[in-house]
């Protein structure tokens, strides 16, 4: 385990922001979090949680207190079984499942960050969710001071959220189990429309899961959302904000709203999410509010491939990029009167 003081976070995170920590240890094996954890909570330690860094908003004053990066390591697969270490790179544990023959992830390819946060985001893209495949997640209870094995309905699940999410400073995840699907080499059915435009398939088809995966990694590459550190569209946590999802009546509203800005003939994308519940798209609201690719002048920006995602260009602050996002949640909810929720997970600040 190892520690250090006065570290900077800026570059344990996929936004390069961010100030120091106090503390910052190192996590190689379950025992050595499990240590930590319980050391910050016996201390009364204020203590922030480090995967792959790709979901975290930091304050420029930066994390009094100790920061715990989980670098834990261990990729076991029996049969169709997987189980995963917190610590292990997402993106690189999709690929070898595919390798192995394996359906059920690998539209989740190129996601960044670590297979322990999936569960806690409940991490989805291209037609594809975590919640579909996690059988089991294996977390530290610091309520309890115990280890548990909560199961699949155990975590609660929805759309980007889930137990863990929804009682962050209980929970520390360890080790995610997964139940992928032997097709004989071939994908899931591929769900999500732009996913099947890009195979040149019909929605419910398969596809060789290897192409699946090319595929989705294509896409994402277009959109800035494959980390490269020349591209400073890839300075970002993906998504920035939820698809938001709006009852019977808000949409009803959200339509009228859309008419009178842009005309009755213009319909809005519309994705069922549950009963009496509609989703819409945070990227279209975003670029017809006025706000398209490359919008900003200062050090923090839209992408220049996707709306949906706020990026540093290379010298922004926290504060550049929040006030960004104000401005962008500011404008959507003017035009529509839906208000956008960001998806990463703030520290030391509030959006």
């Amino acid at each position: 385990m190892q520690e250090r003081h006065d570290a900077p976070l800026a570059p344990l995170t996929t936004f390069r922001l961010g100030g120091p920590a106090r503390r910052l240890i190192t996590a190689t094996t379950d025992a050595e979090v499990i240590a930590a954890v319980r050391e910050a909570d016996e201390t009364g330690t204020p203590l922030l949680i480090i995967g792959g860094g790709s979901n975290l908003v930091i304050s420029d004053k930066g994390f009094d207190g100790t920061a715990l990066r989980i670098a834990t390591t261990g990729f076991t697969l029996d049969g169709t079984a997987l189980e995963l270490a917190a610590g292990e790179n997402w993106s690189d544990a999709v690929a070898r499942t595919v390798e192995a023959g394996l359906a059920g992830i690998e539209c989740l390819a190129g996601i960044p960050g670590s297979a322990g946060a999936t569960p806690i985001q409940n991490v989805g893209a291209y037609g594809q969710d975590v919640a579909q495949t996690i059988t089991e997640v294996v977390a530290y209870d610091r309520r309890t001071g115990e280890t548990v094995t909560l199961t699949n309905a155990e975590c609660a699940f929805s759309y980007r959220h889930s137990r863990f999410k929804a009682d962050p400073a209980r929970y520390v995840v360890l080790r995610v189990r997964f139940e992928l699907e032997d097709a004989d080499g071939l994908s899931a059915p591929i769900r999500y429309p732009e996913t099947a435009r890009a195979l040149g398939v019909e929605a419910g088809d398969r596809v060789p899961a290897e192409q699946a995966r090319e595929t989705v990694l294509k896409l994402r590459a277009g959109k800035g959302m494959v980390l490269d550190a020349e591209d400073h569209d890839t300075w970002s946590a993906g998504s920035f904000f939820c698809n938001p999802i709006l009852t019977a009546a808000e949409h009803e509203a959200f339509l009228a709203r859309v008419a009178d800005r842009l005309g009755a003939d213009v319909t809005p994308p519309a994705y069922p999410a549950g009963e009496g519940l509609m989703k819409t798209s945070a990227a279209w609201l975003i670029d017809k509010a006025g706000f398209t690719k490359g919008y900003g002048a200062g050090p923090a920006r839209i992408s220049t491939k996707h709306t949906l995602a706020l990026t540093n260009r290379g010298s922004a602050t926290t504060e550049d990029l929040l006030a960004l996002a104000r401005e962008v949640r500011a404008g959507v909810h003017e035009a529509f009167g839906v208000t956008l929720v960001n998806e990463p997970v703030t520290v030391g600040v509030a959006l």
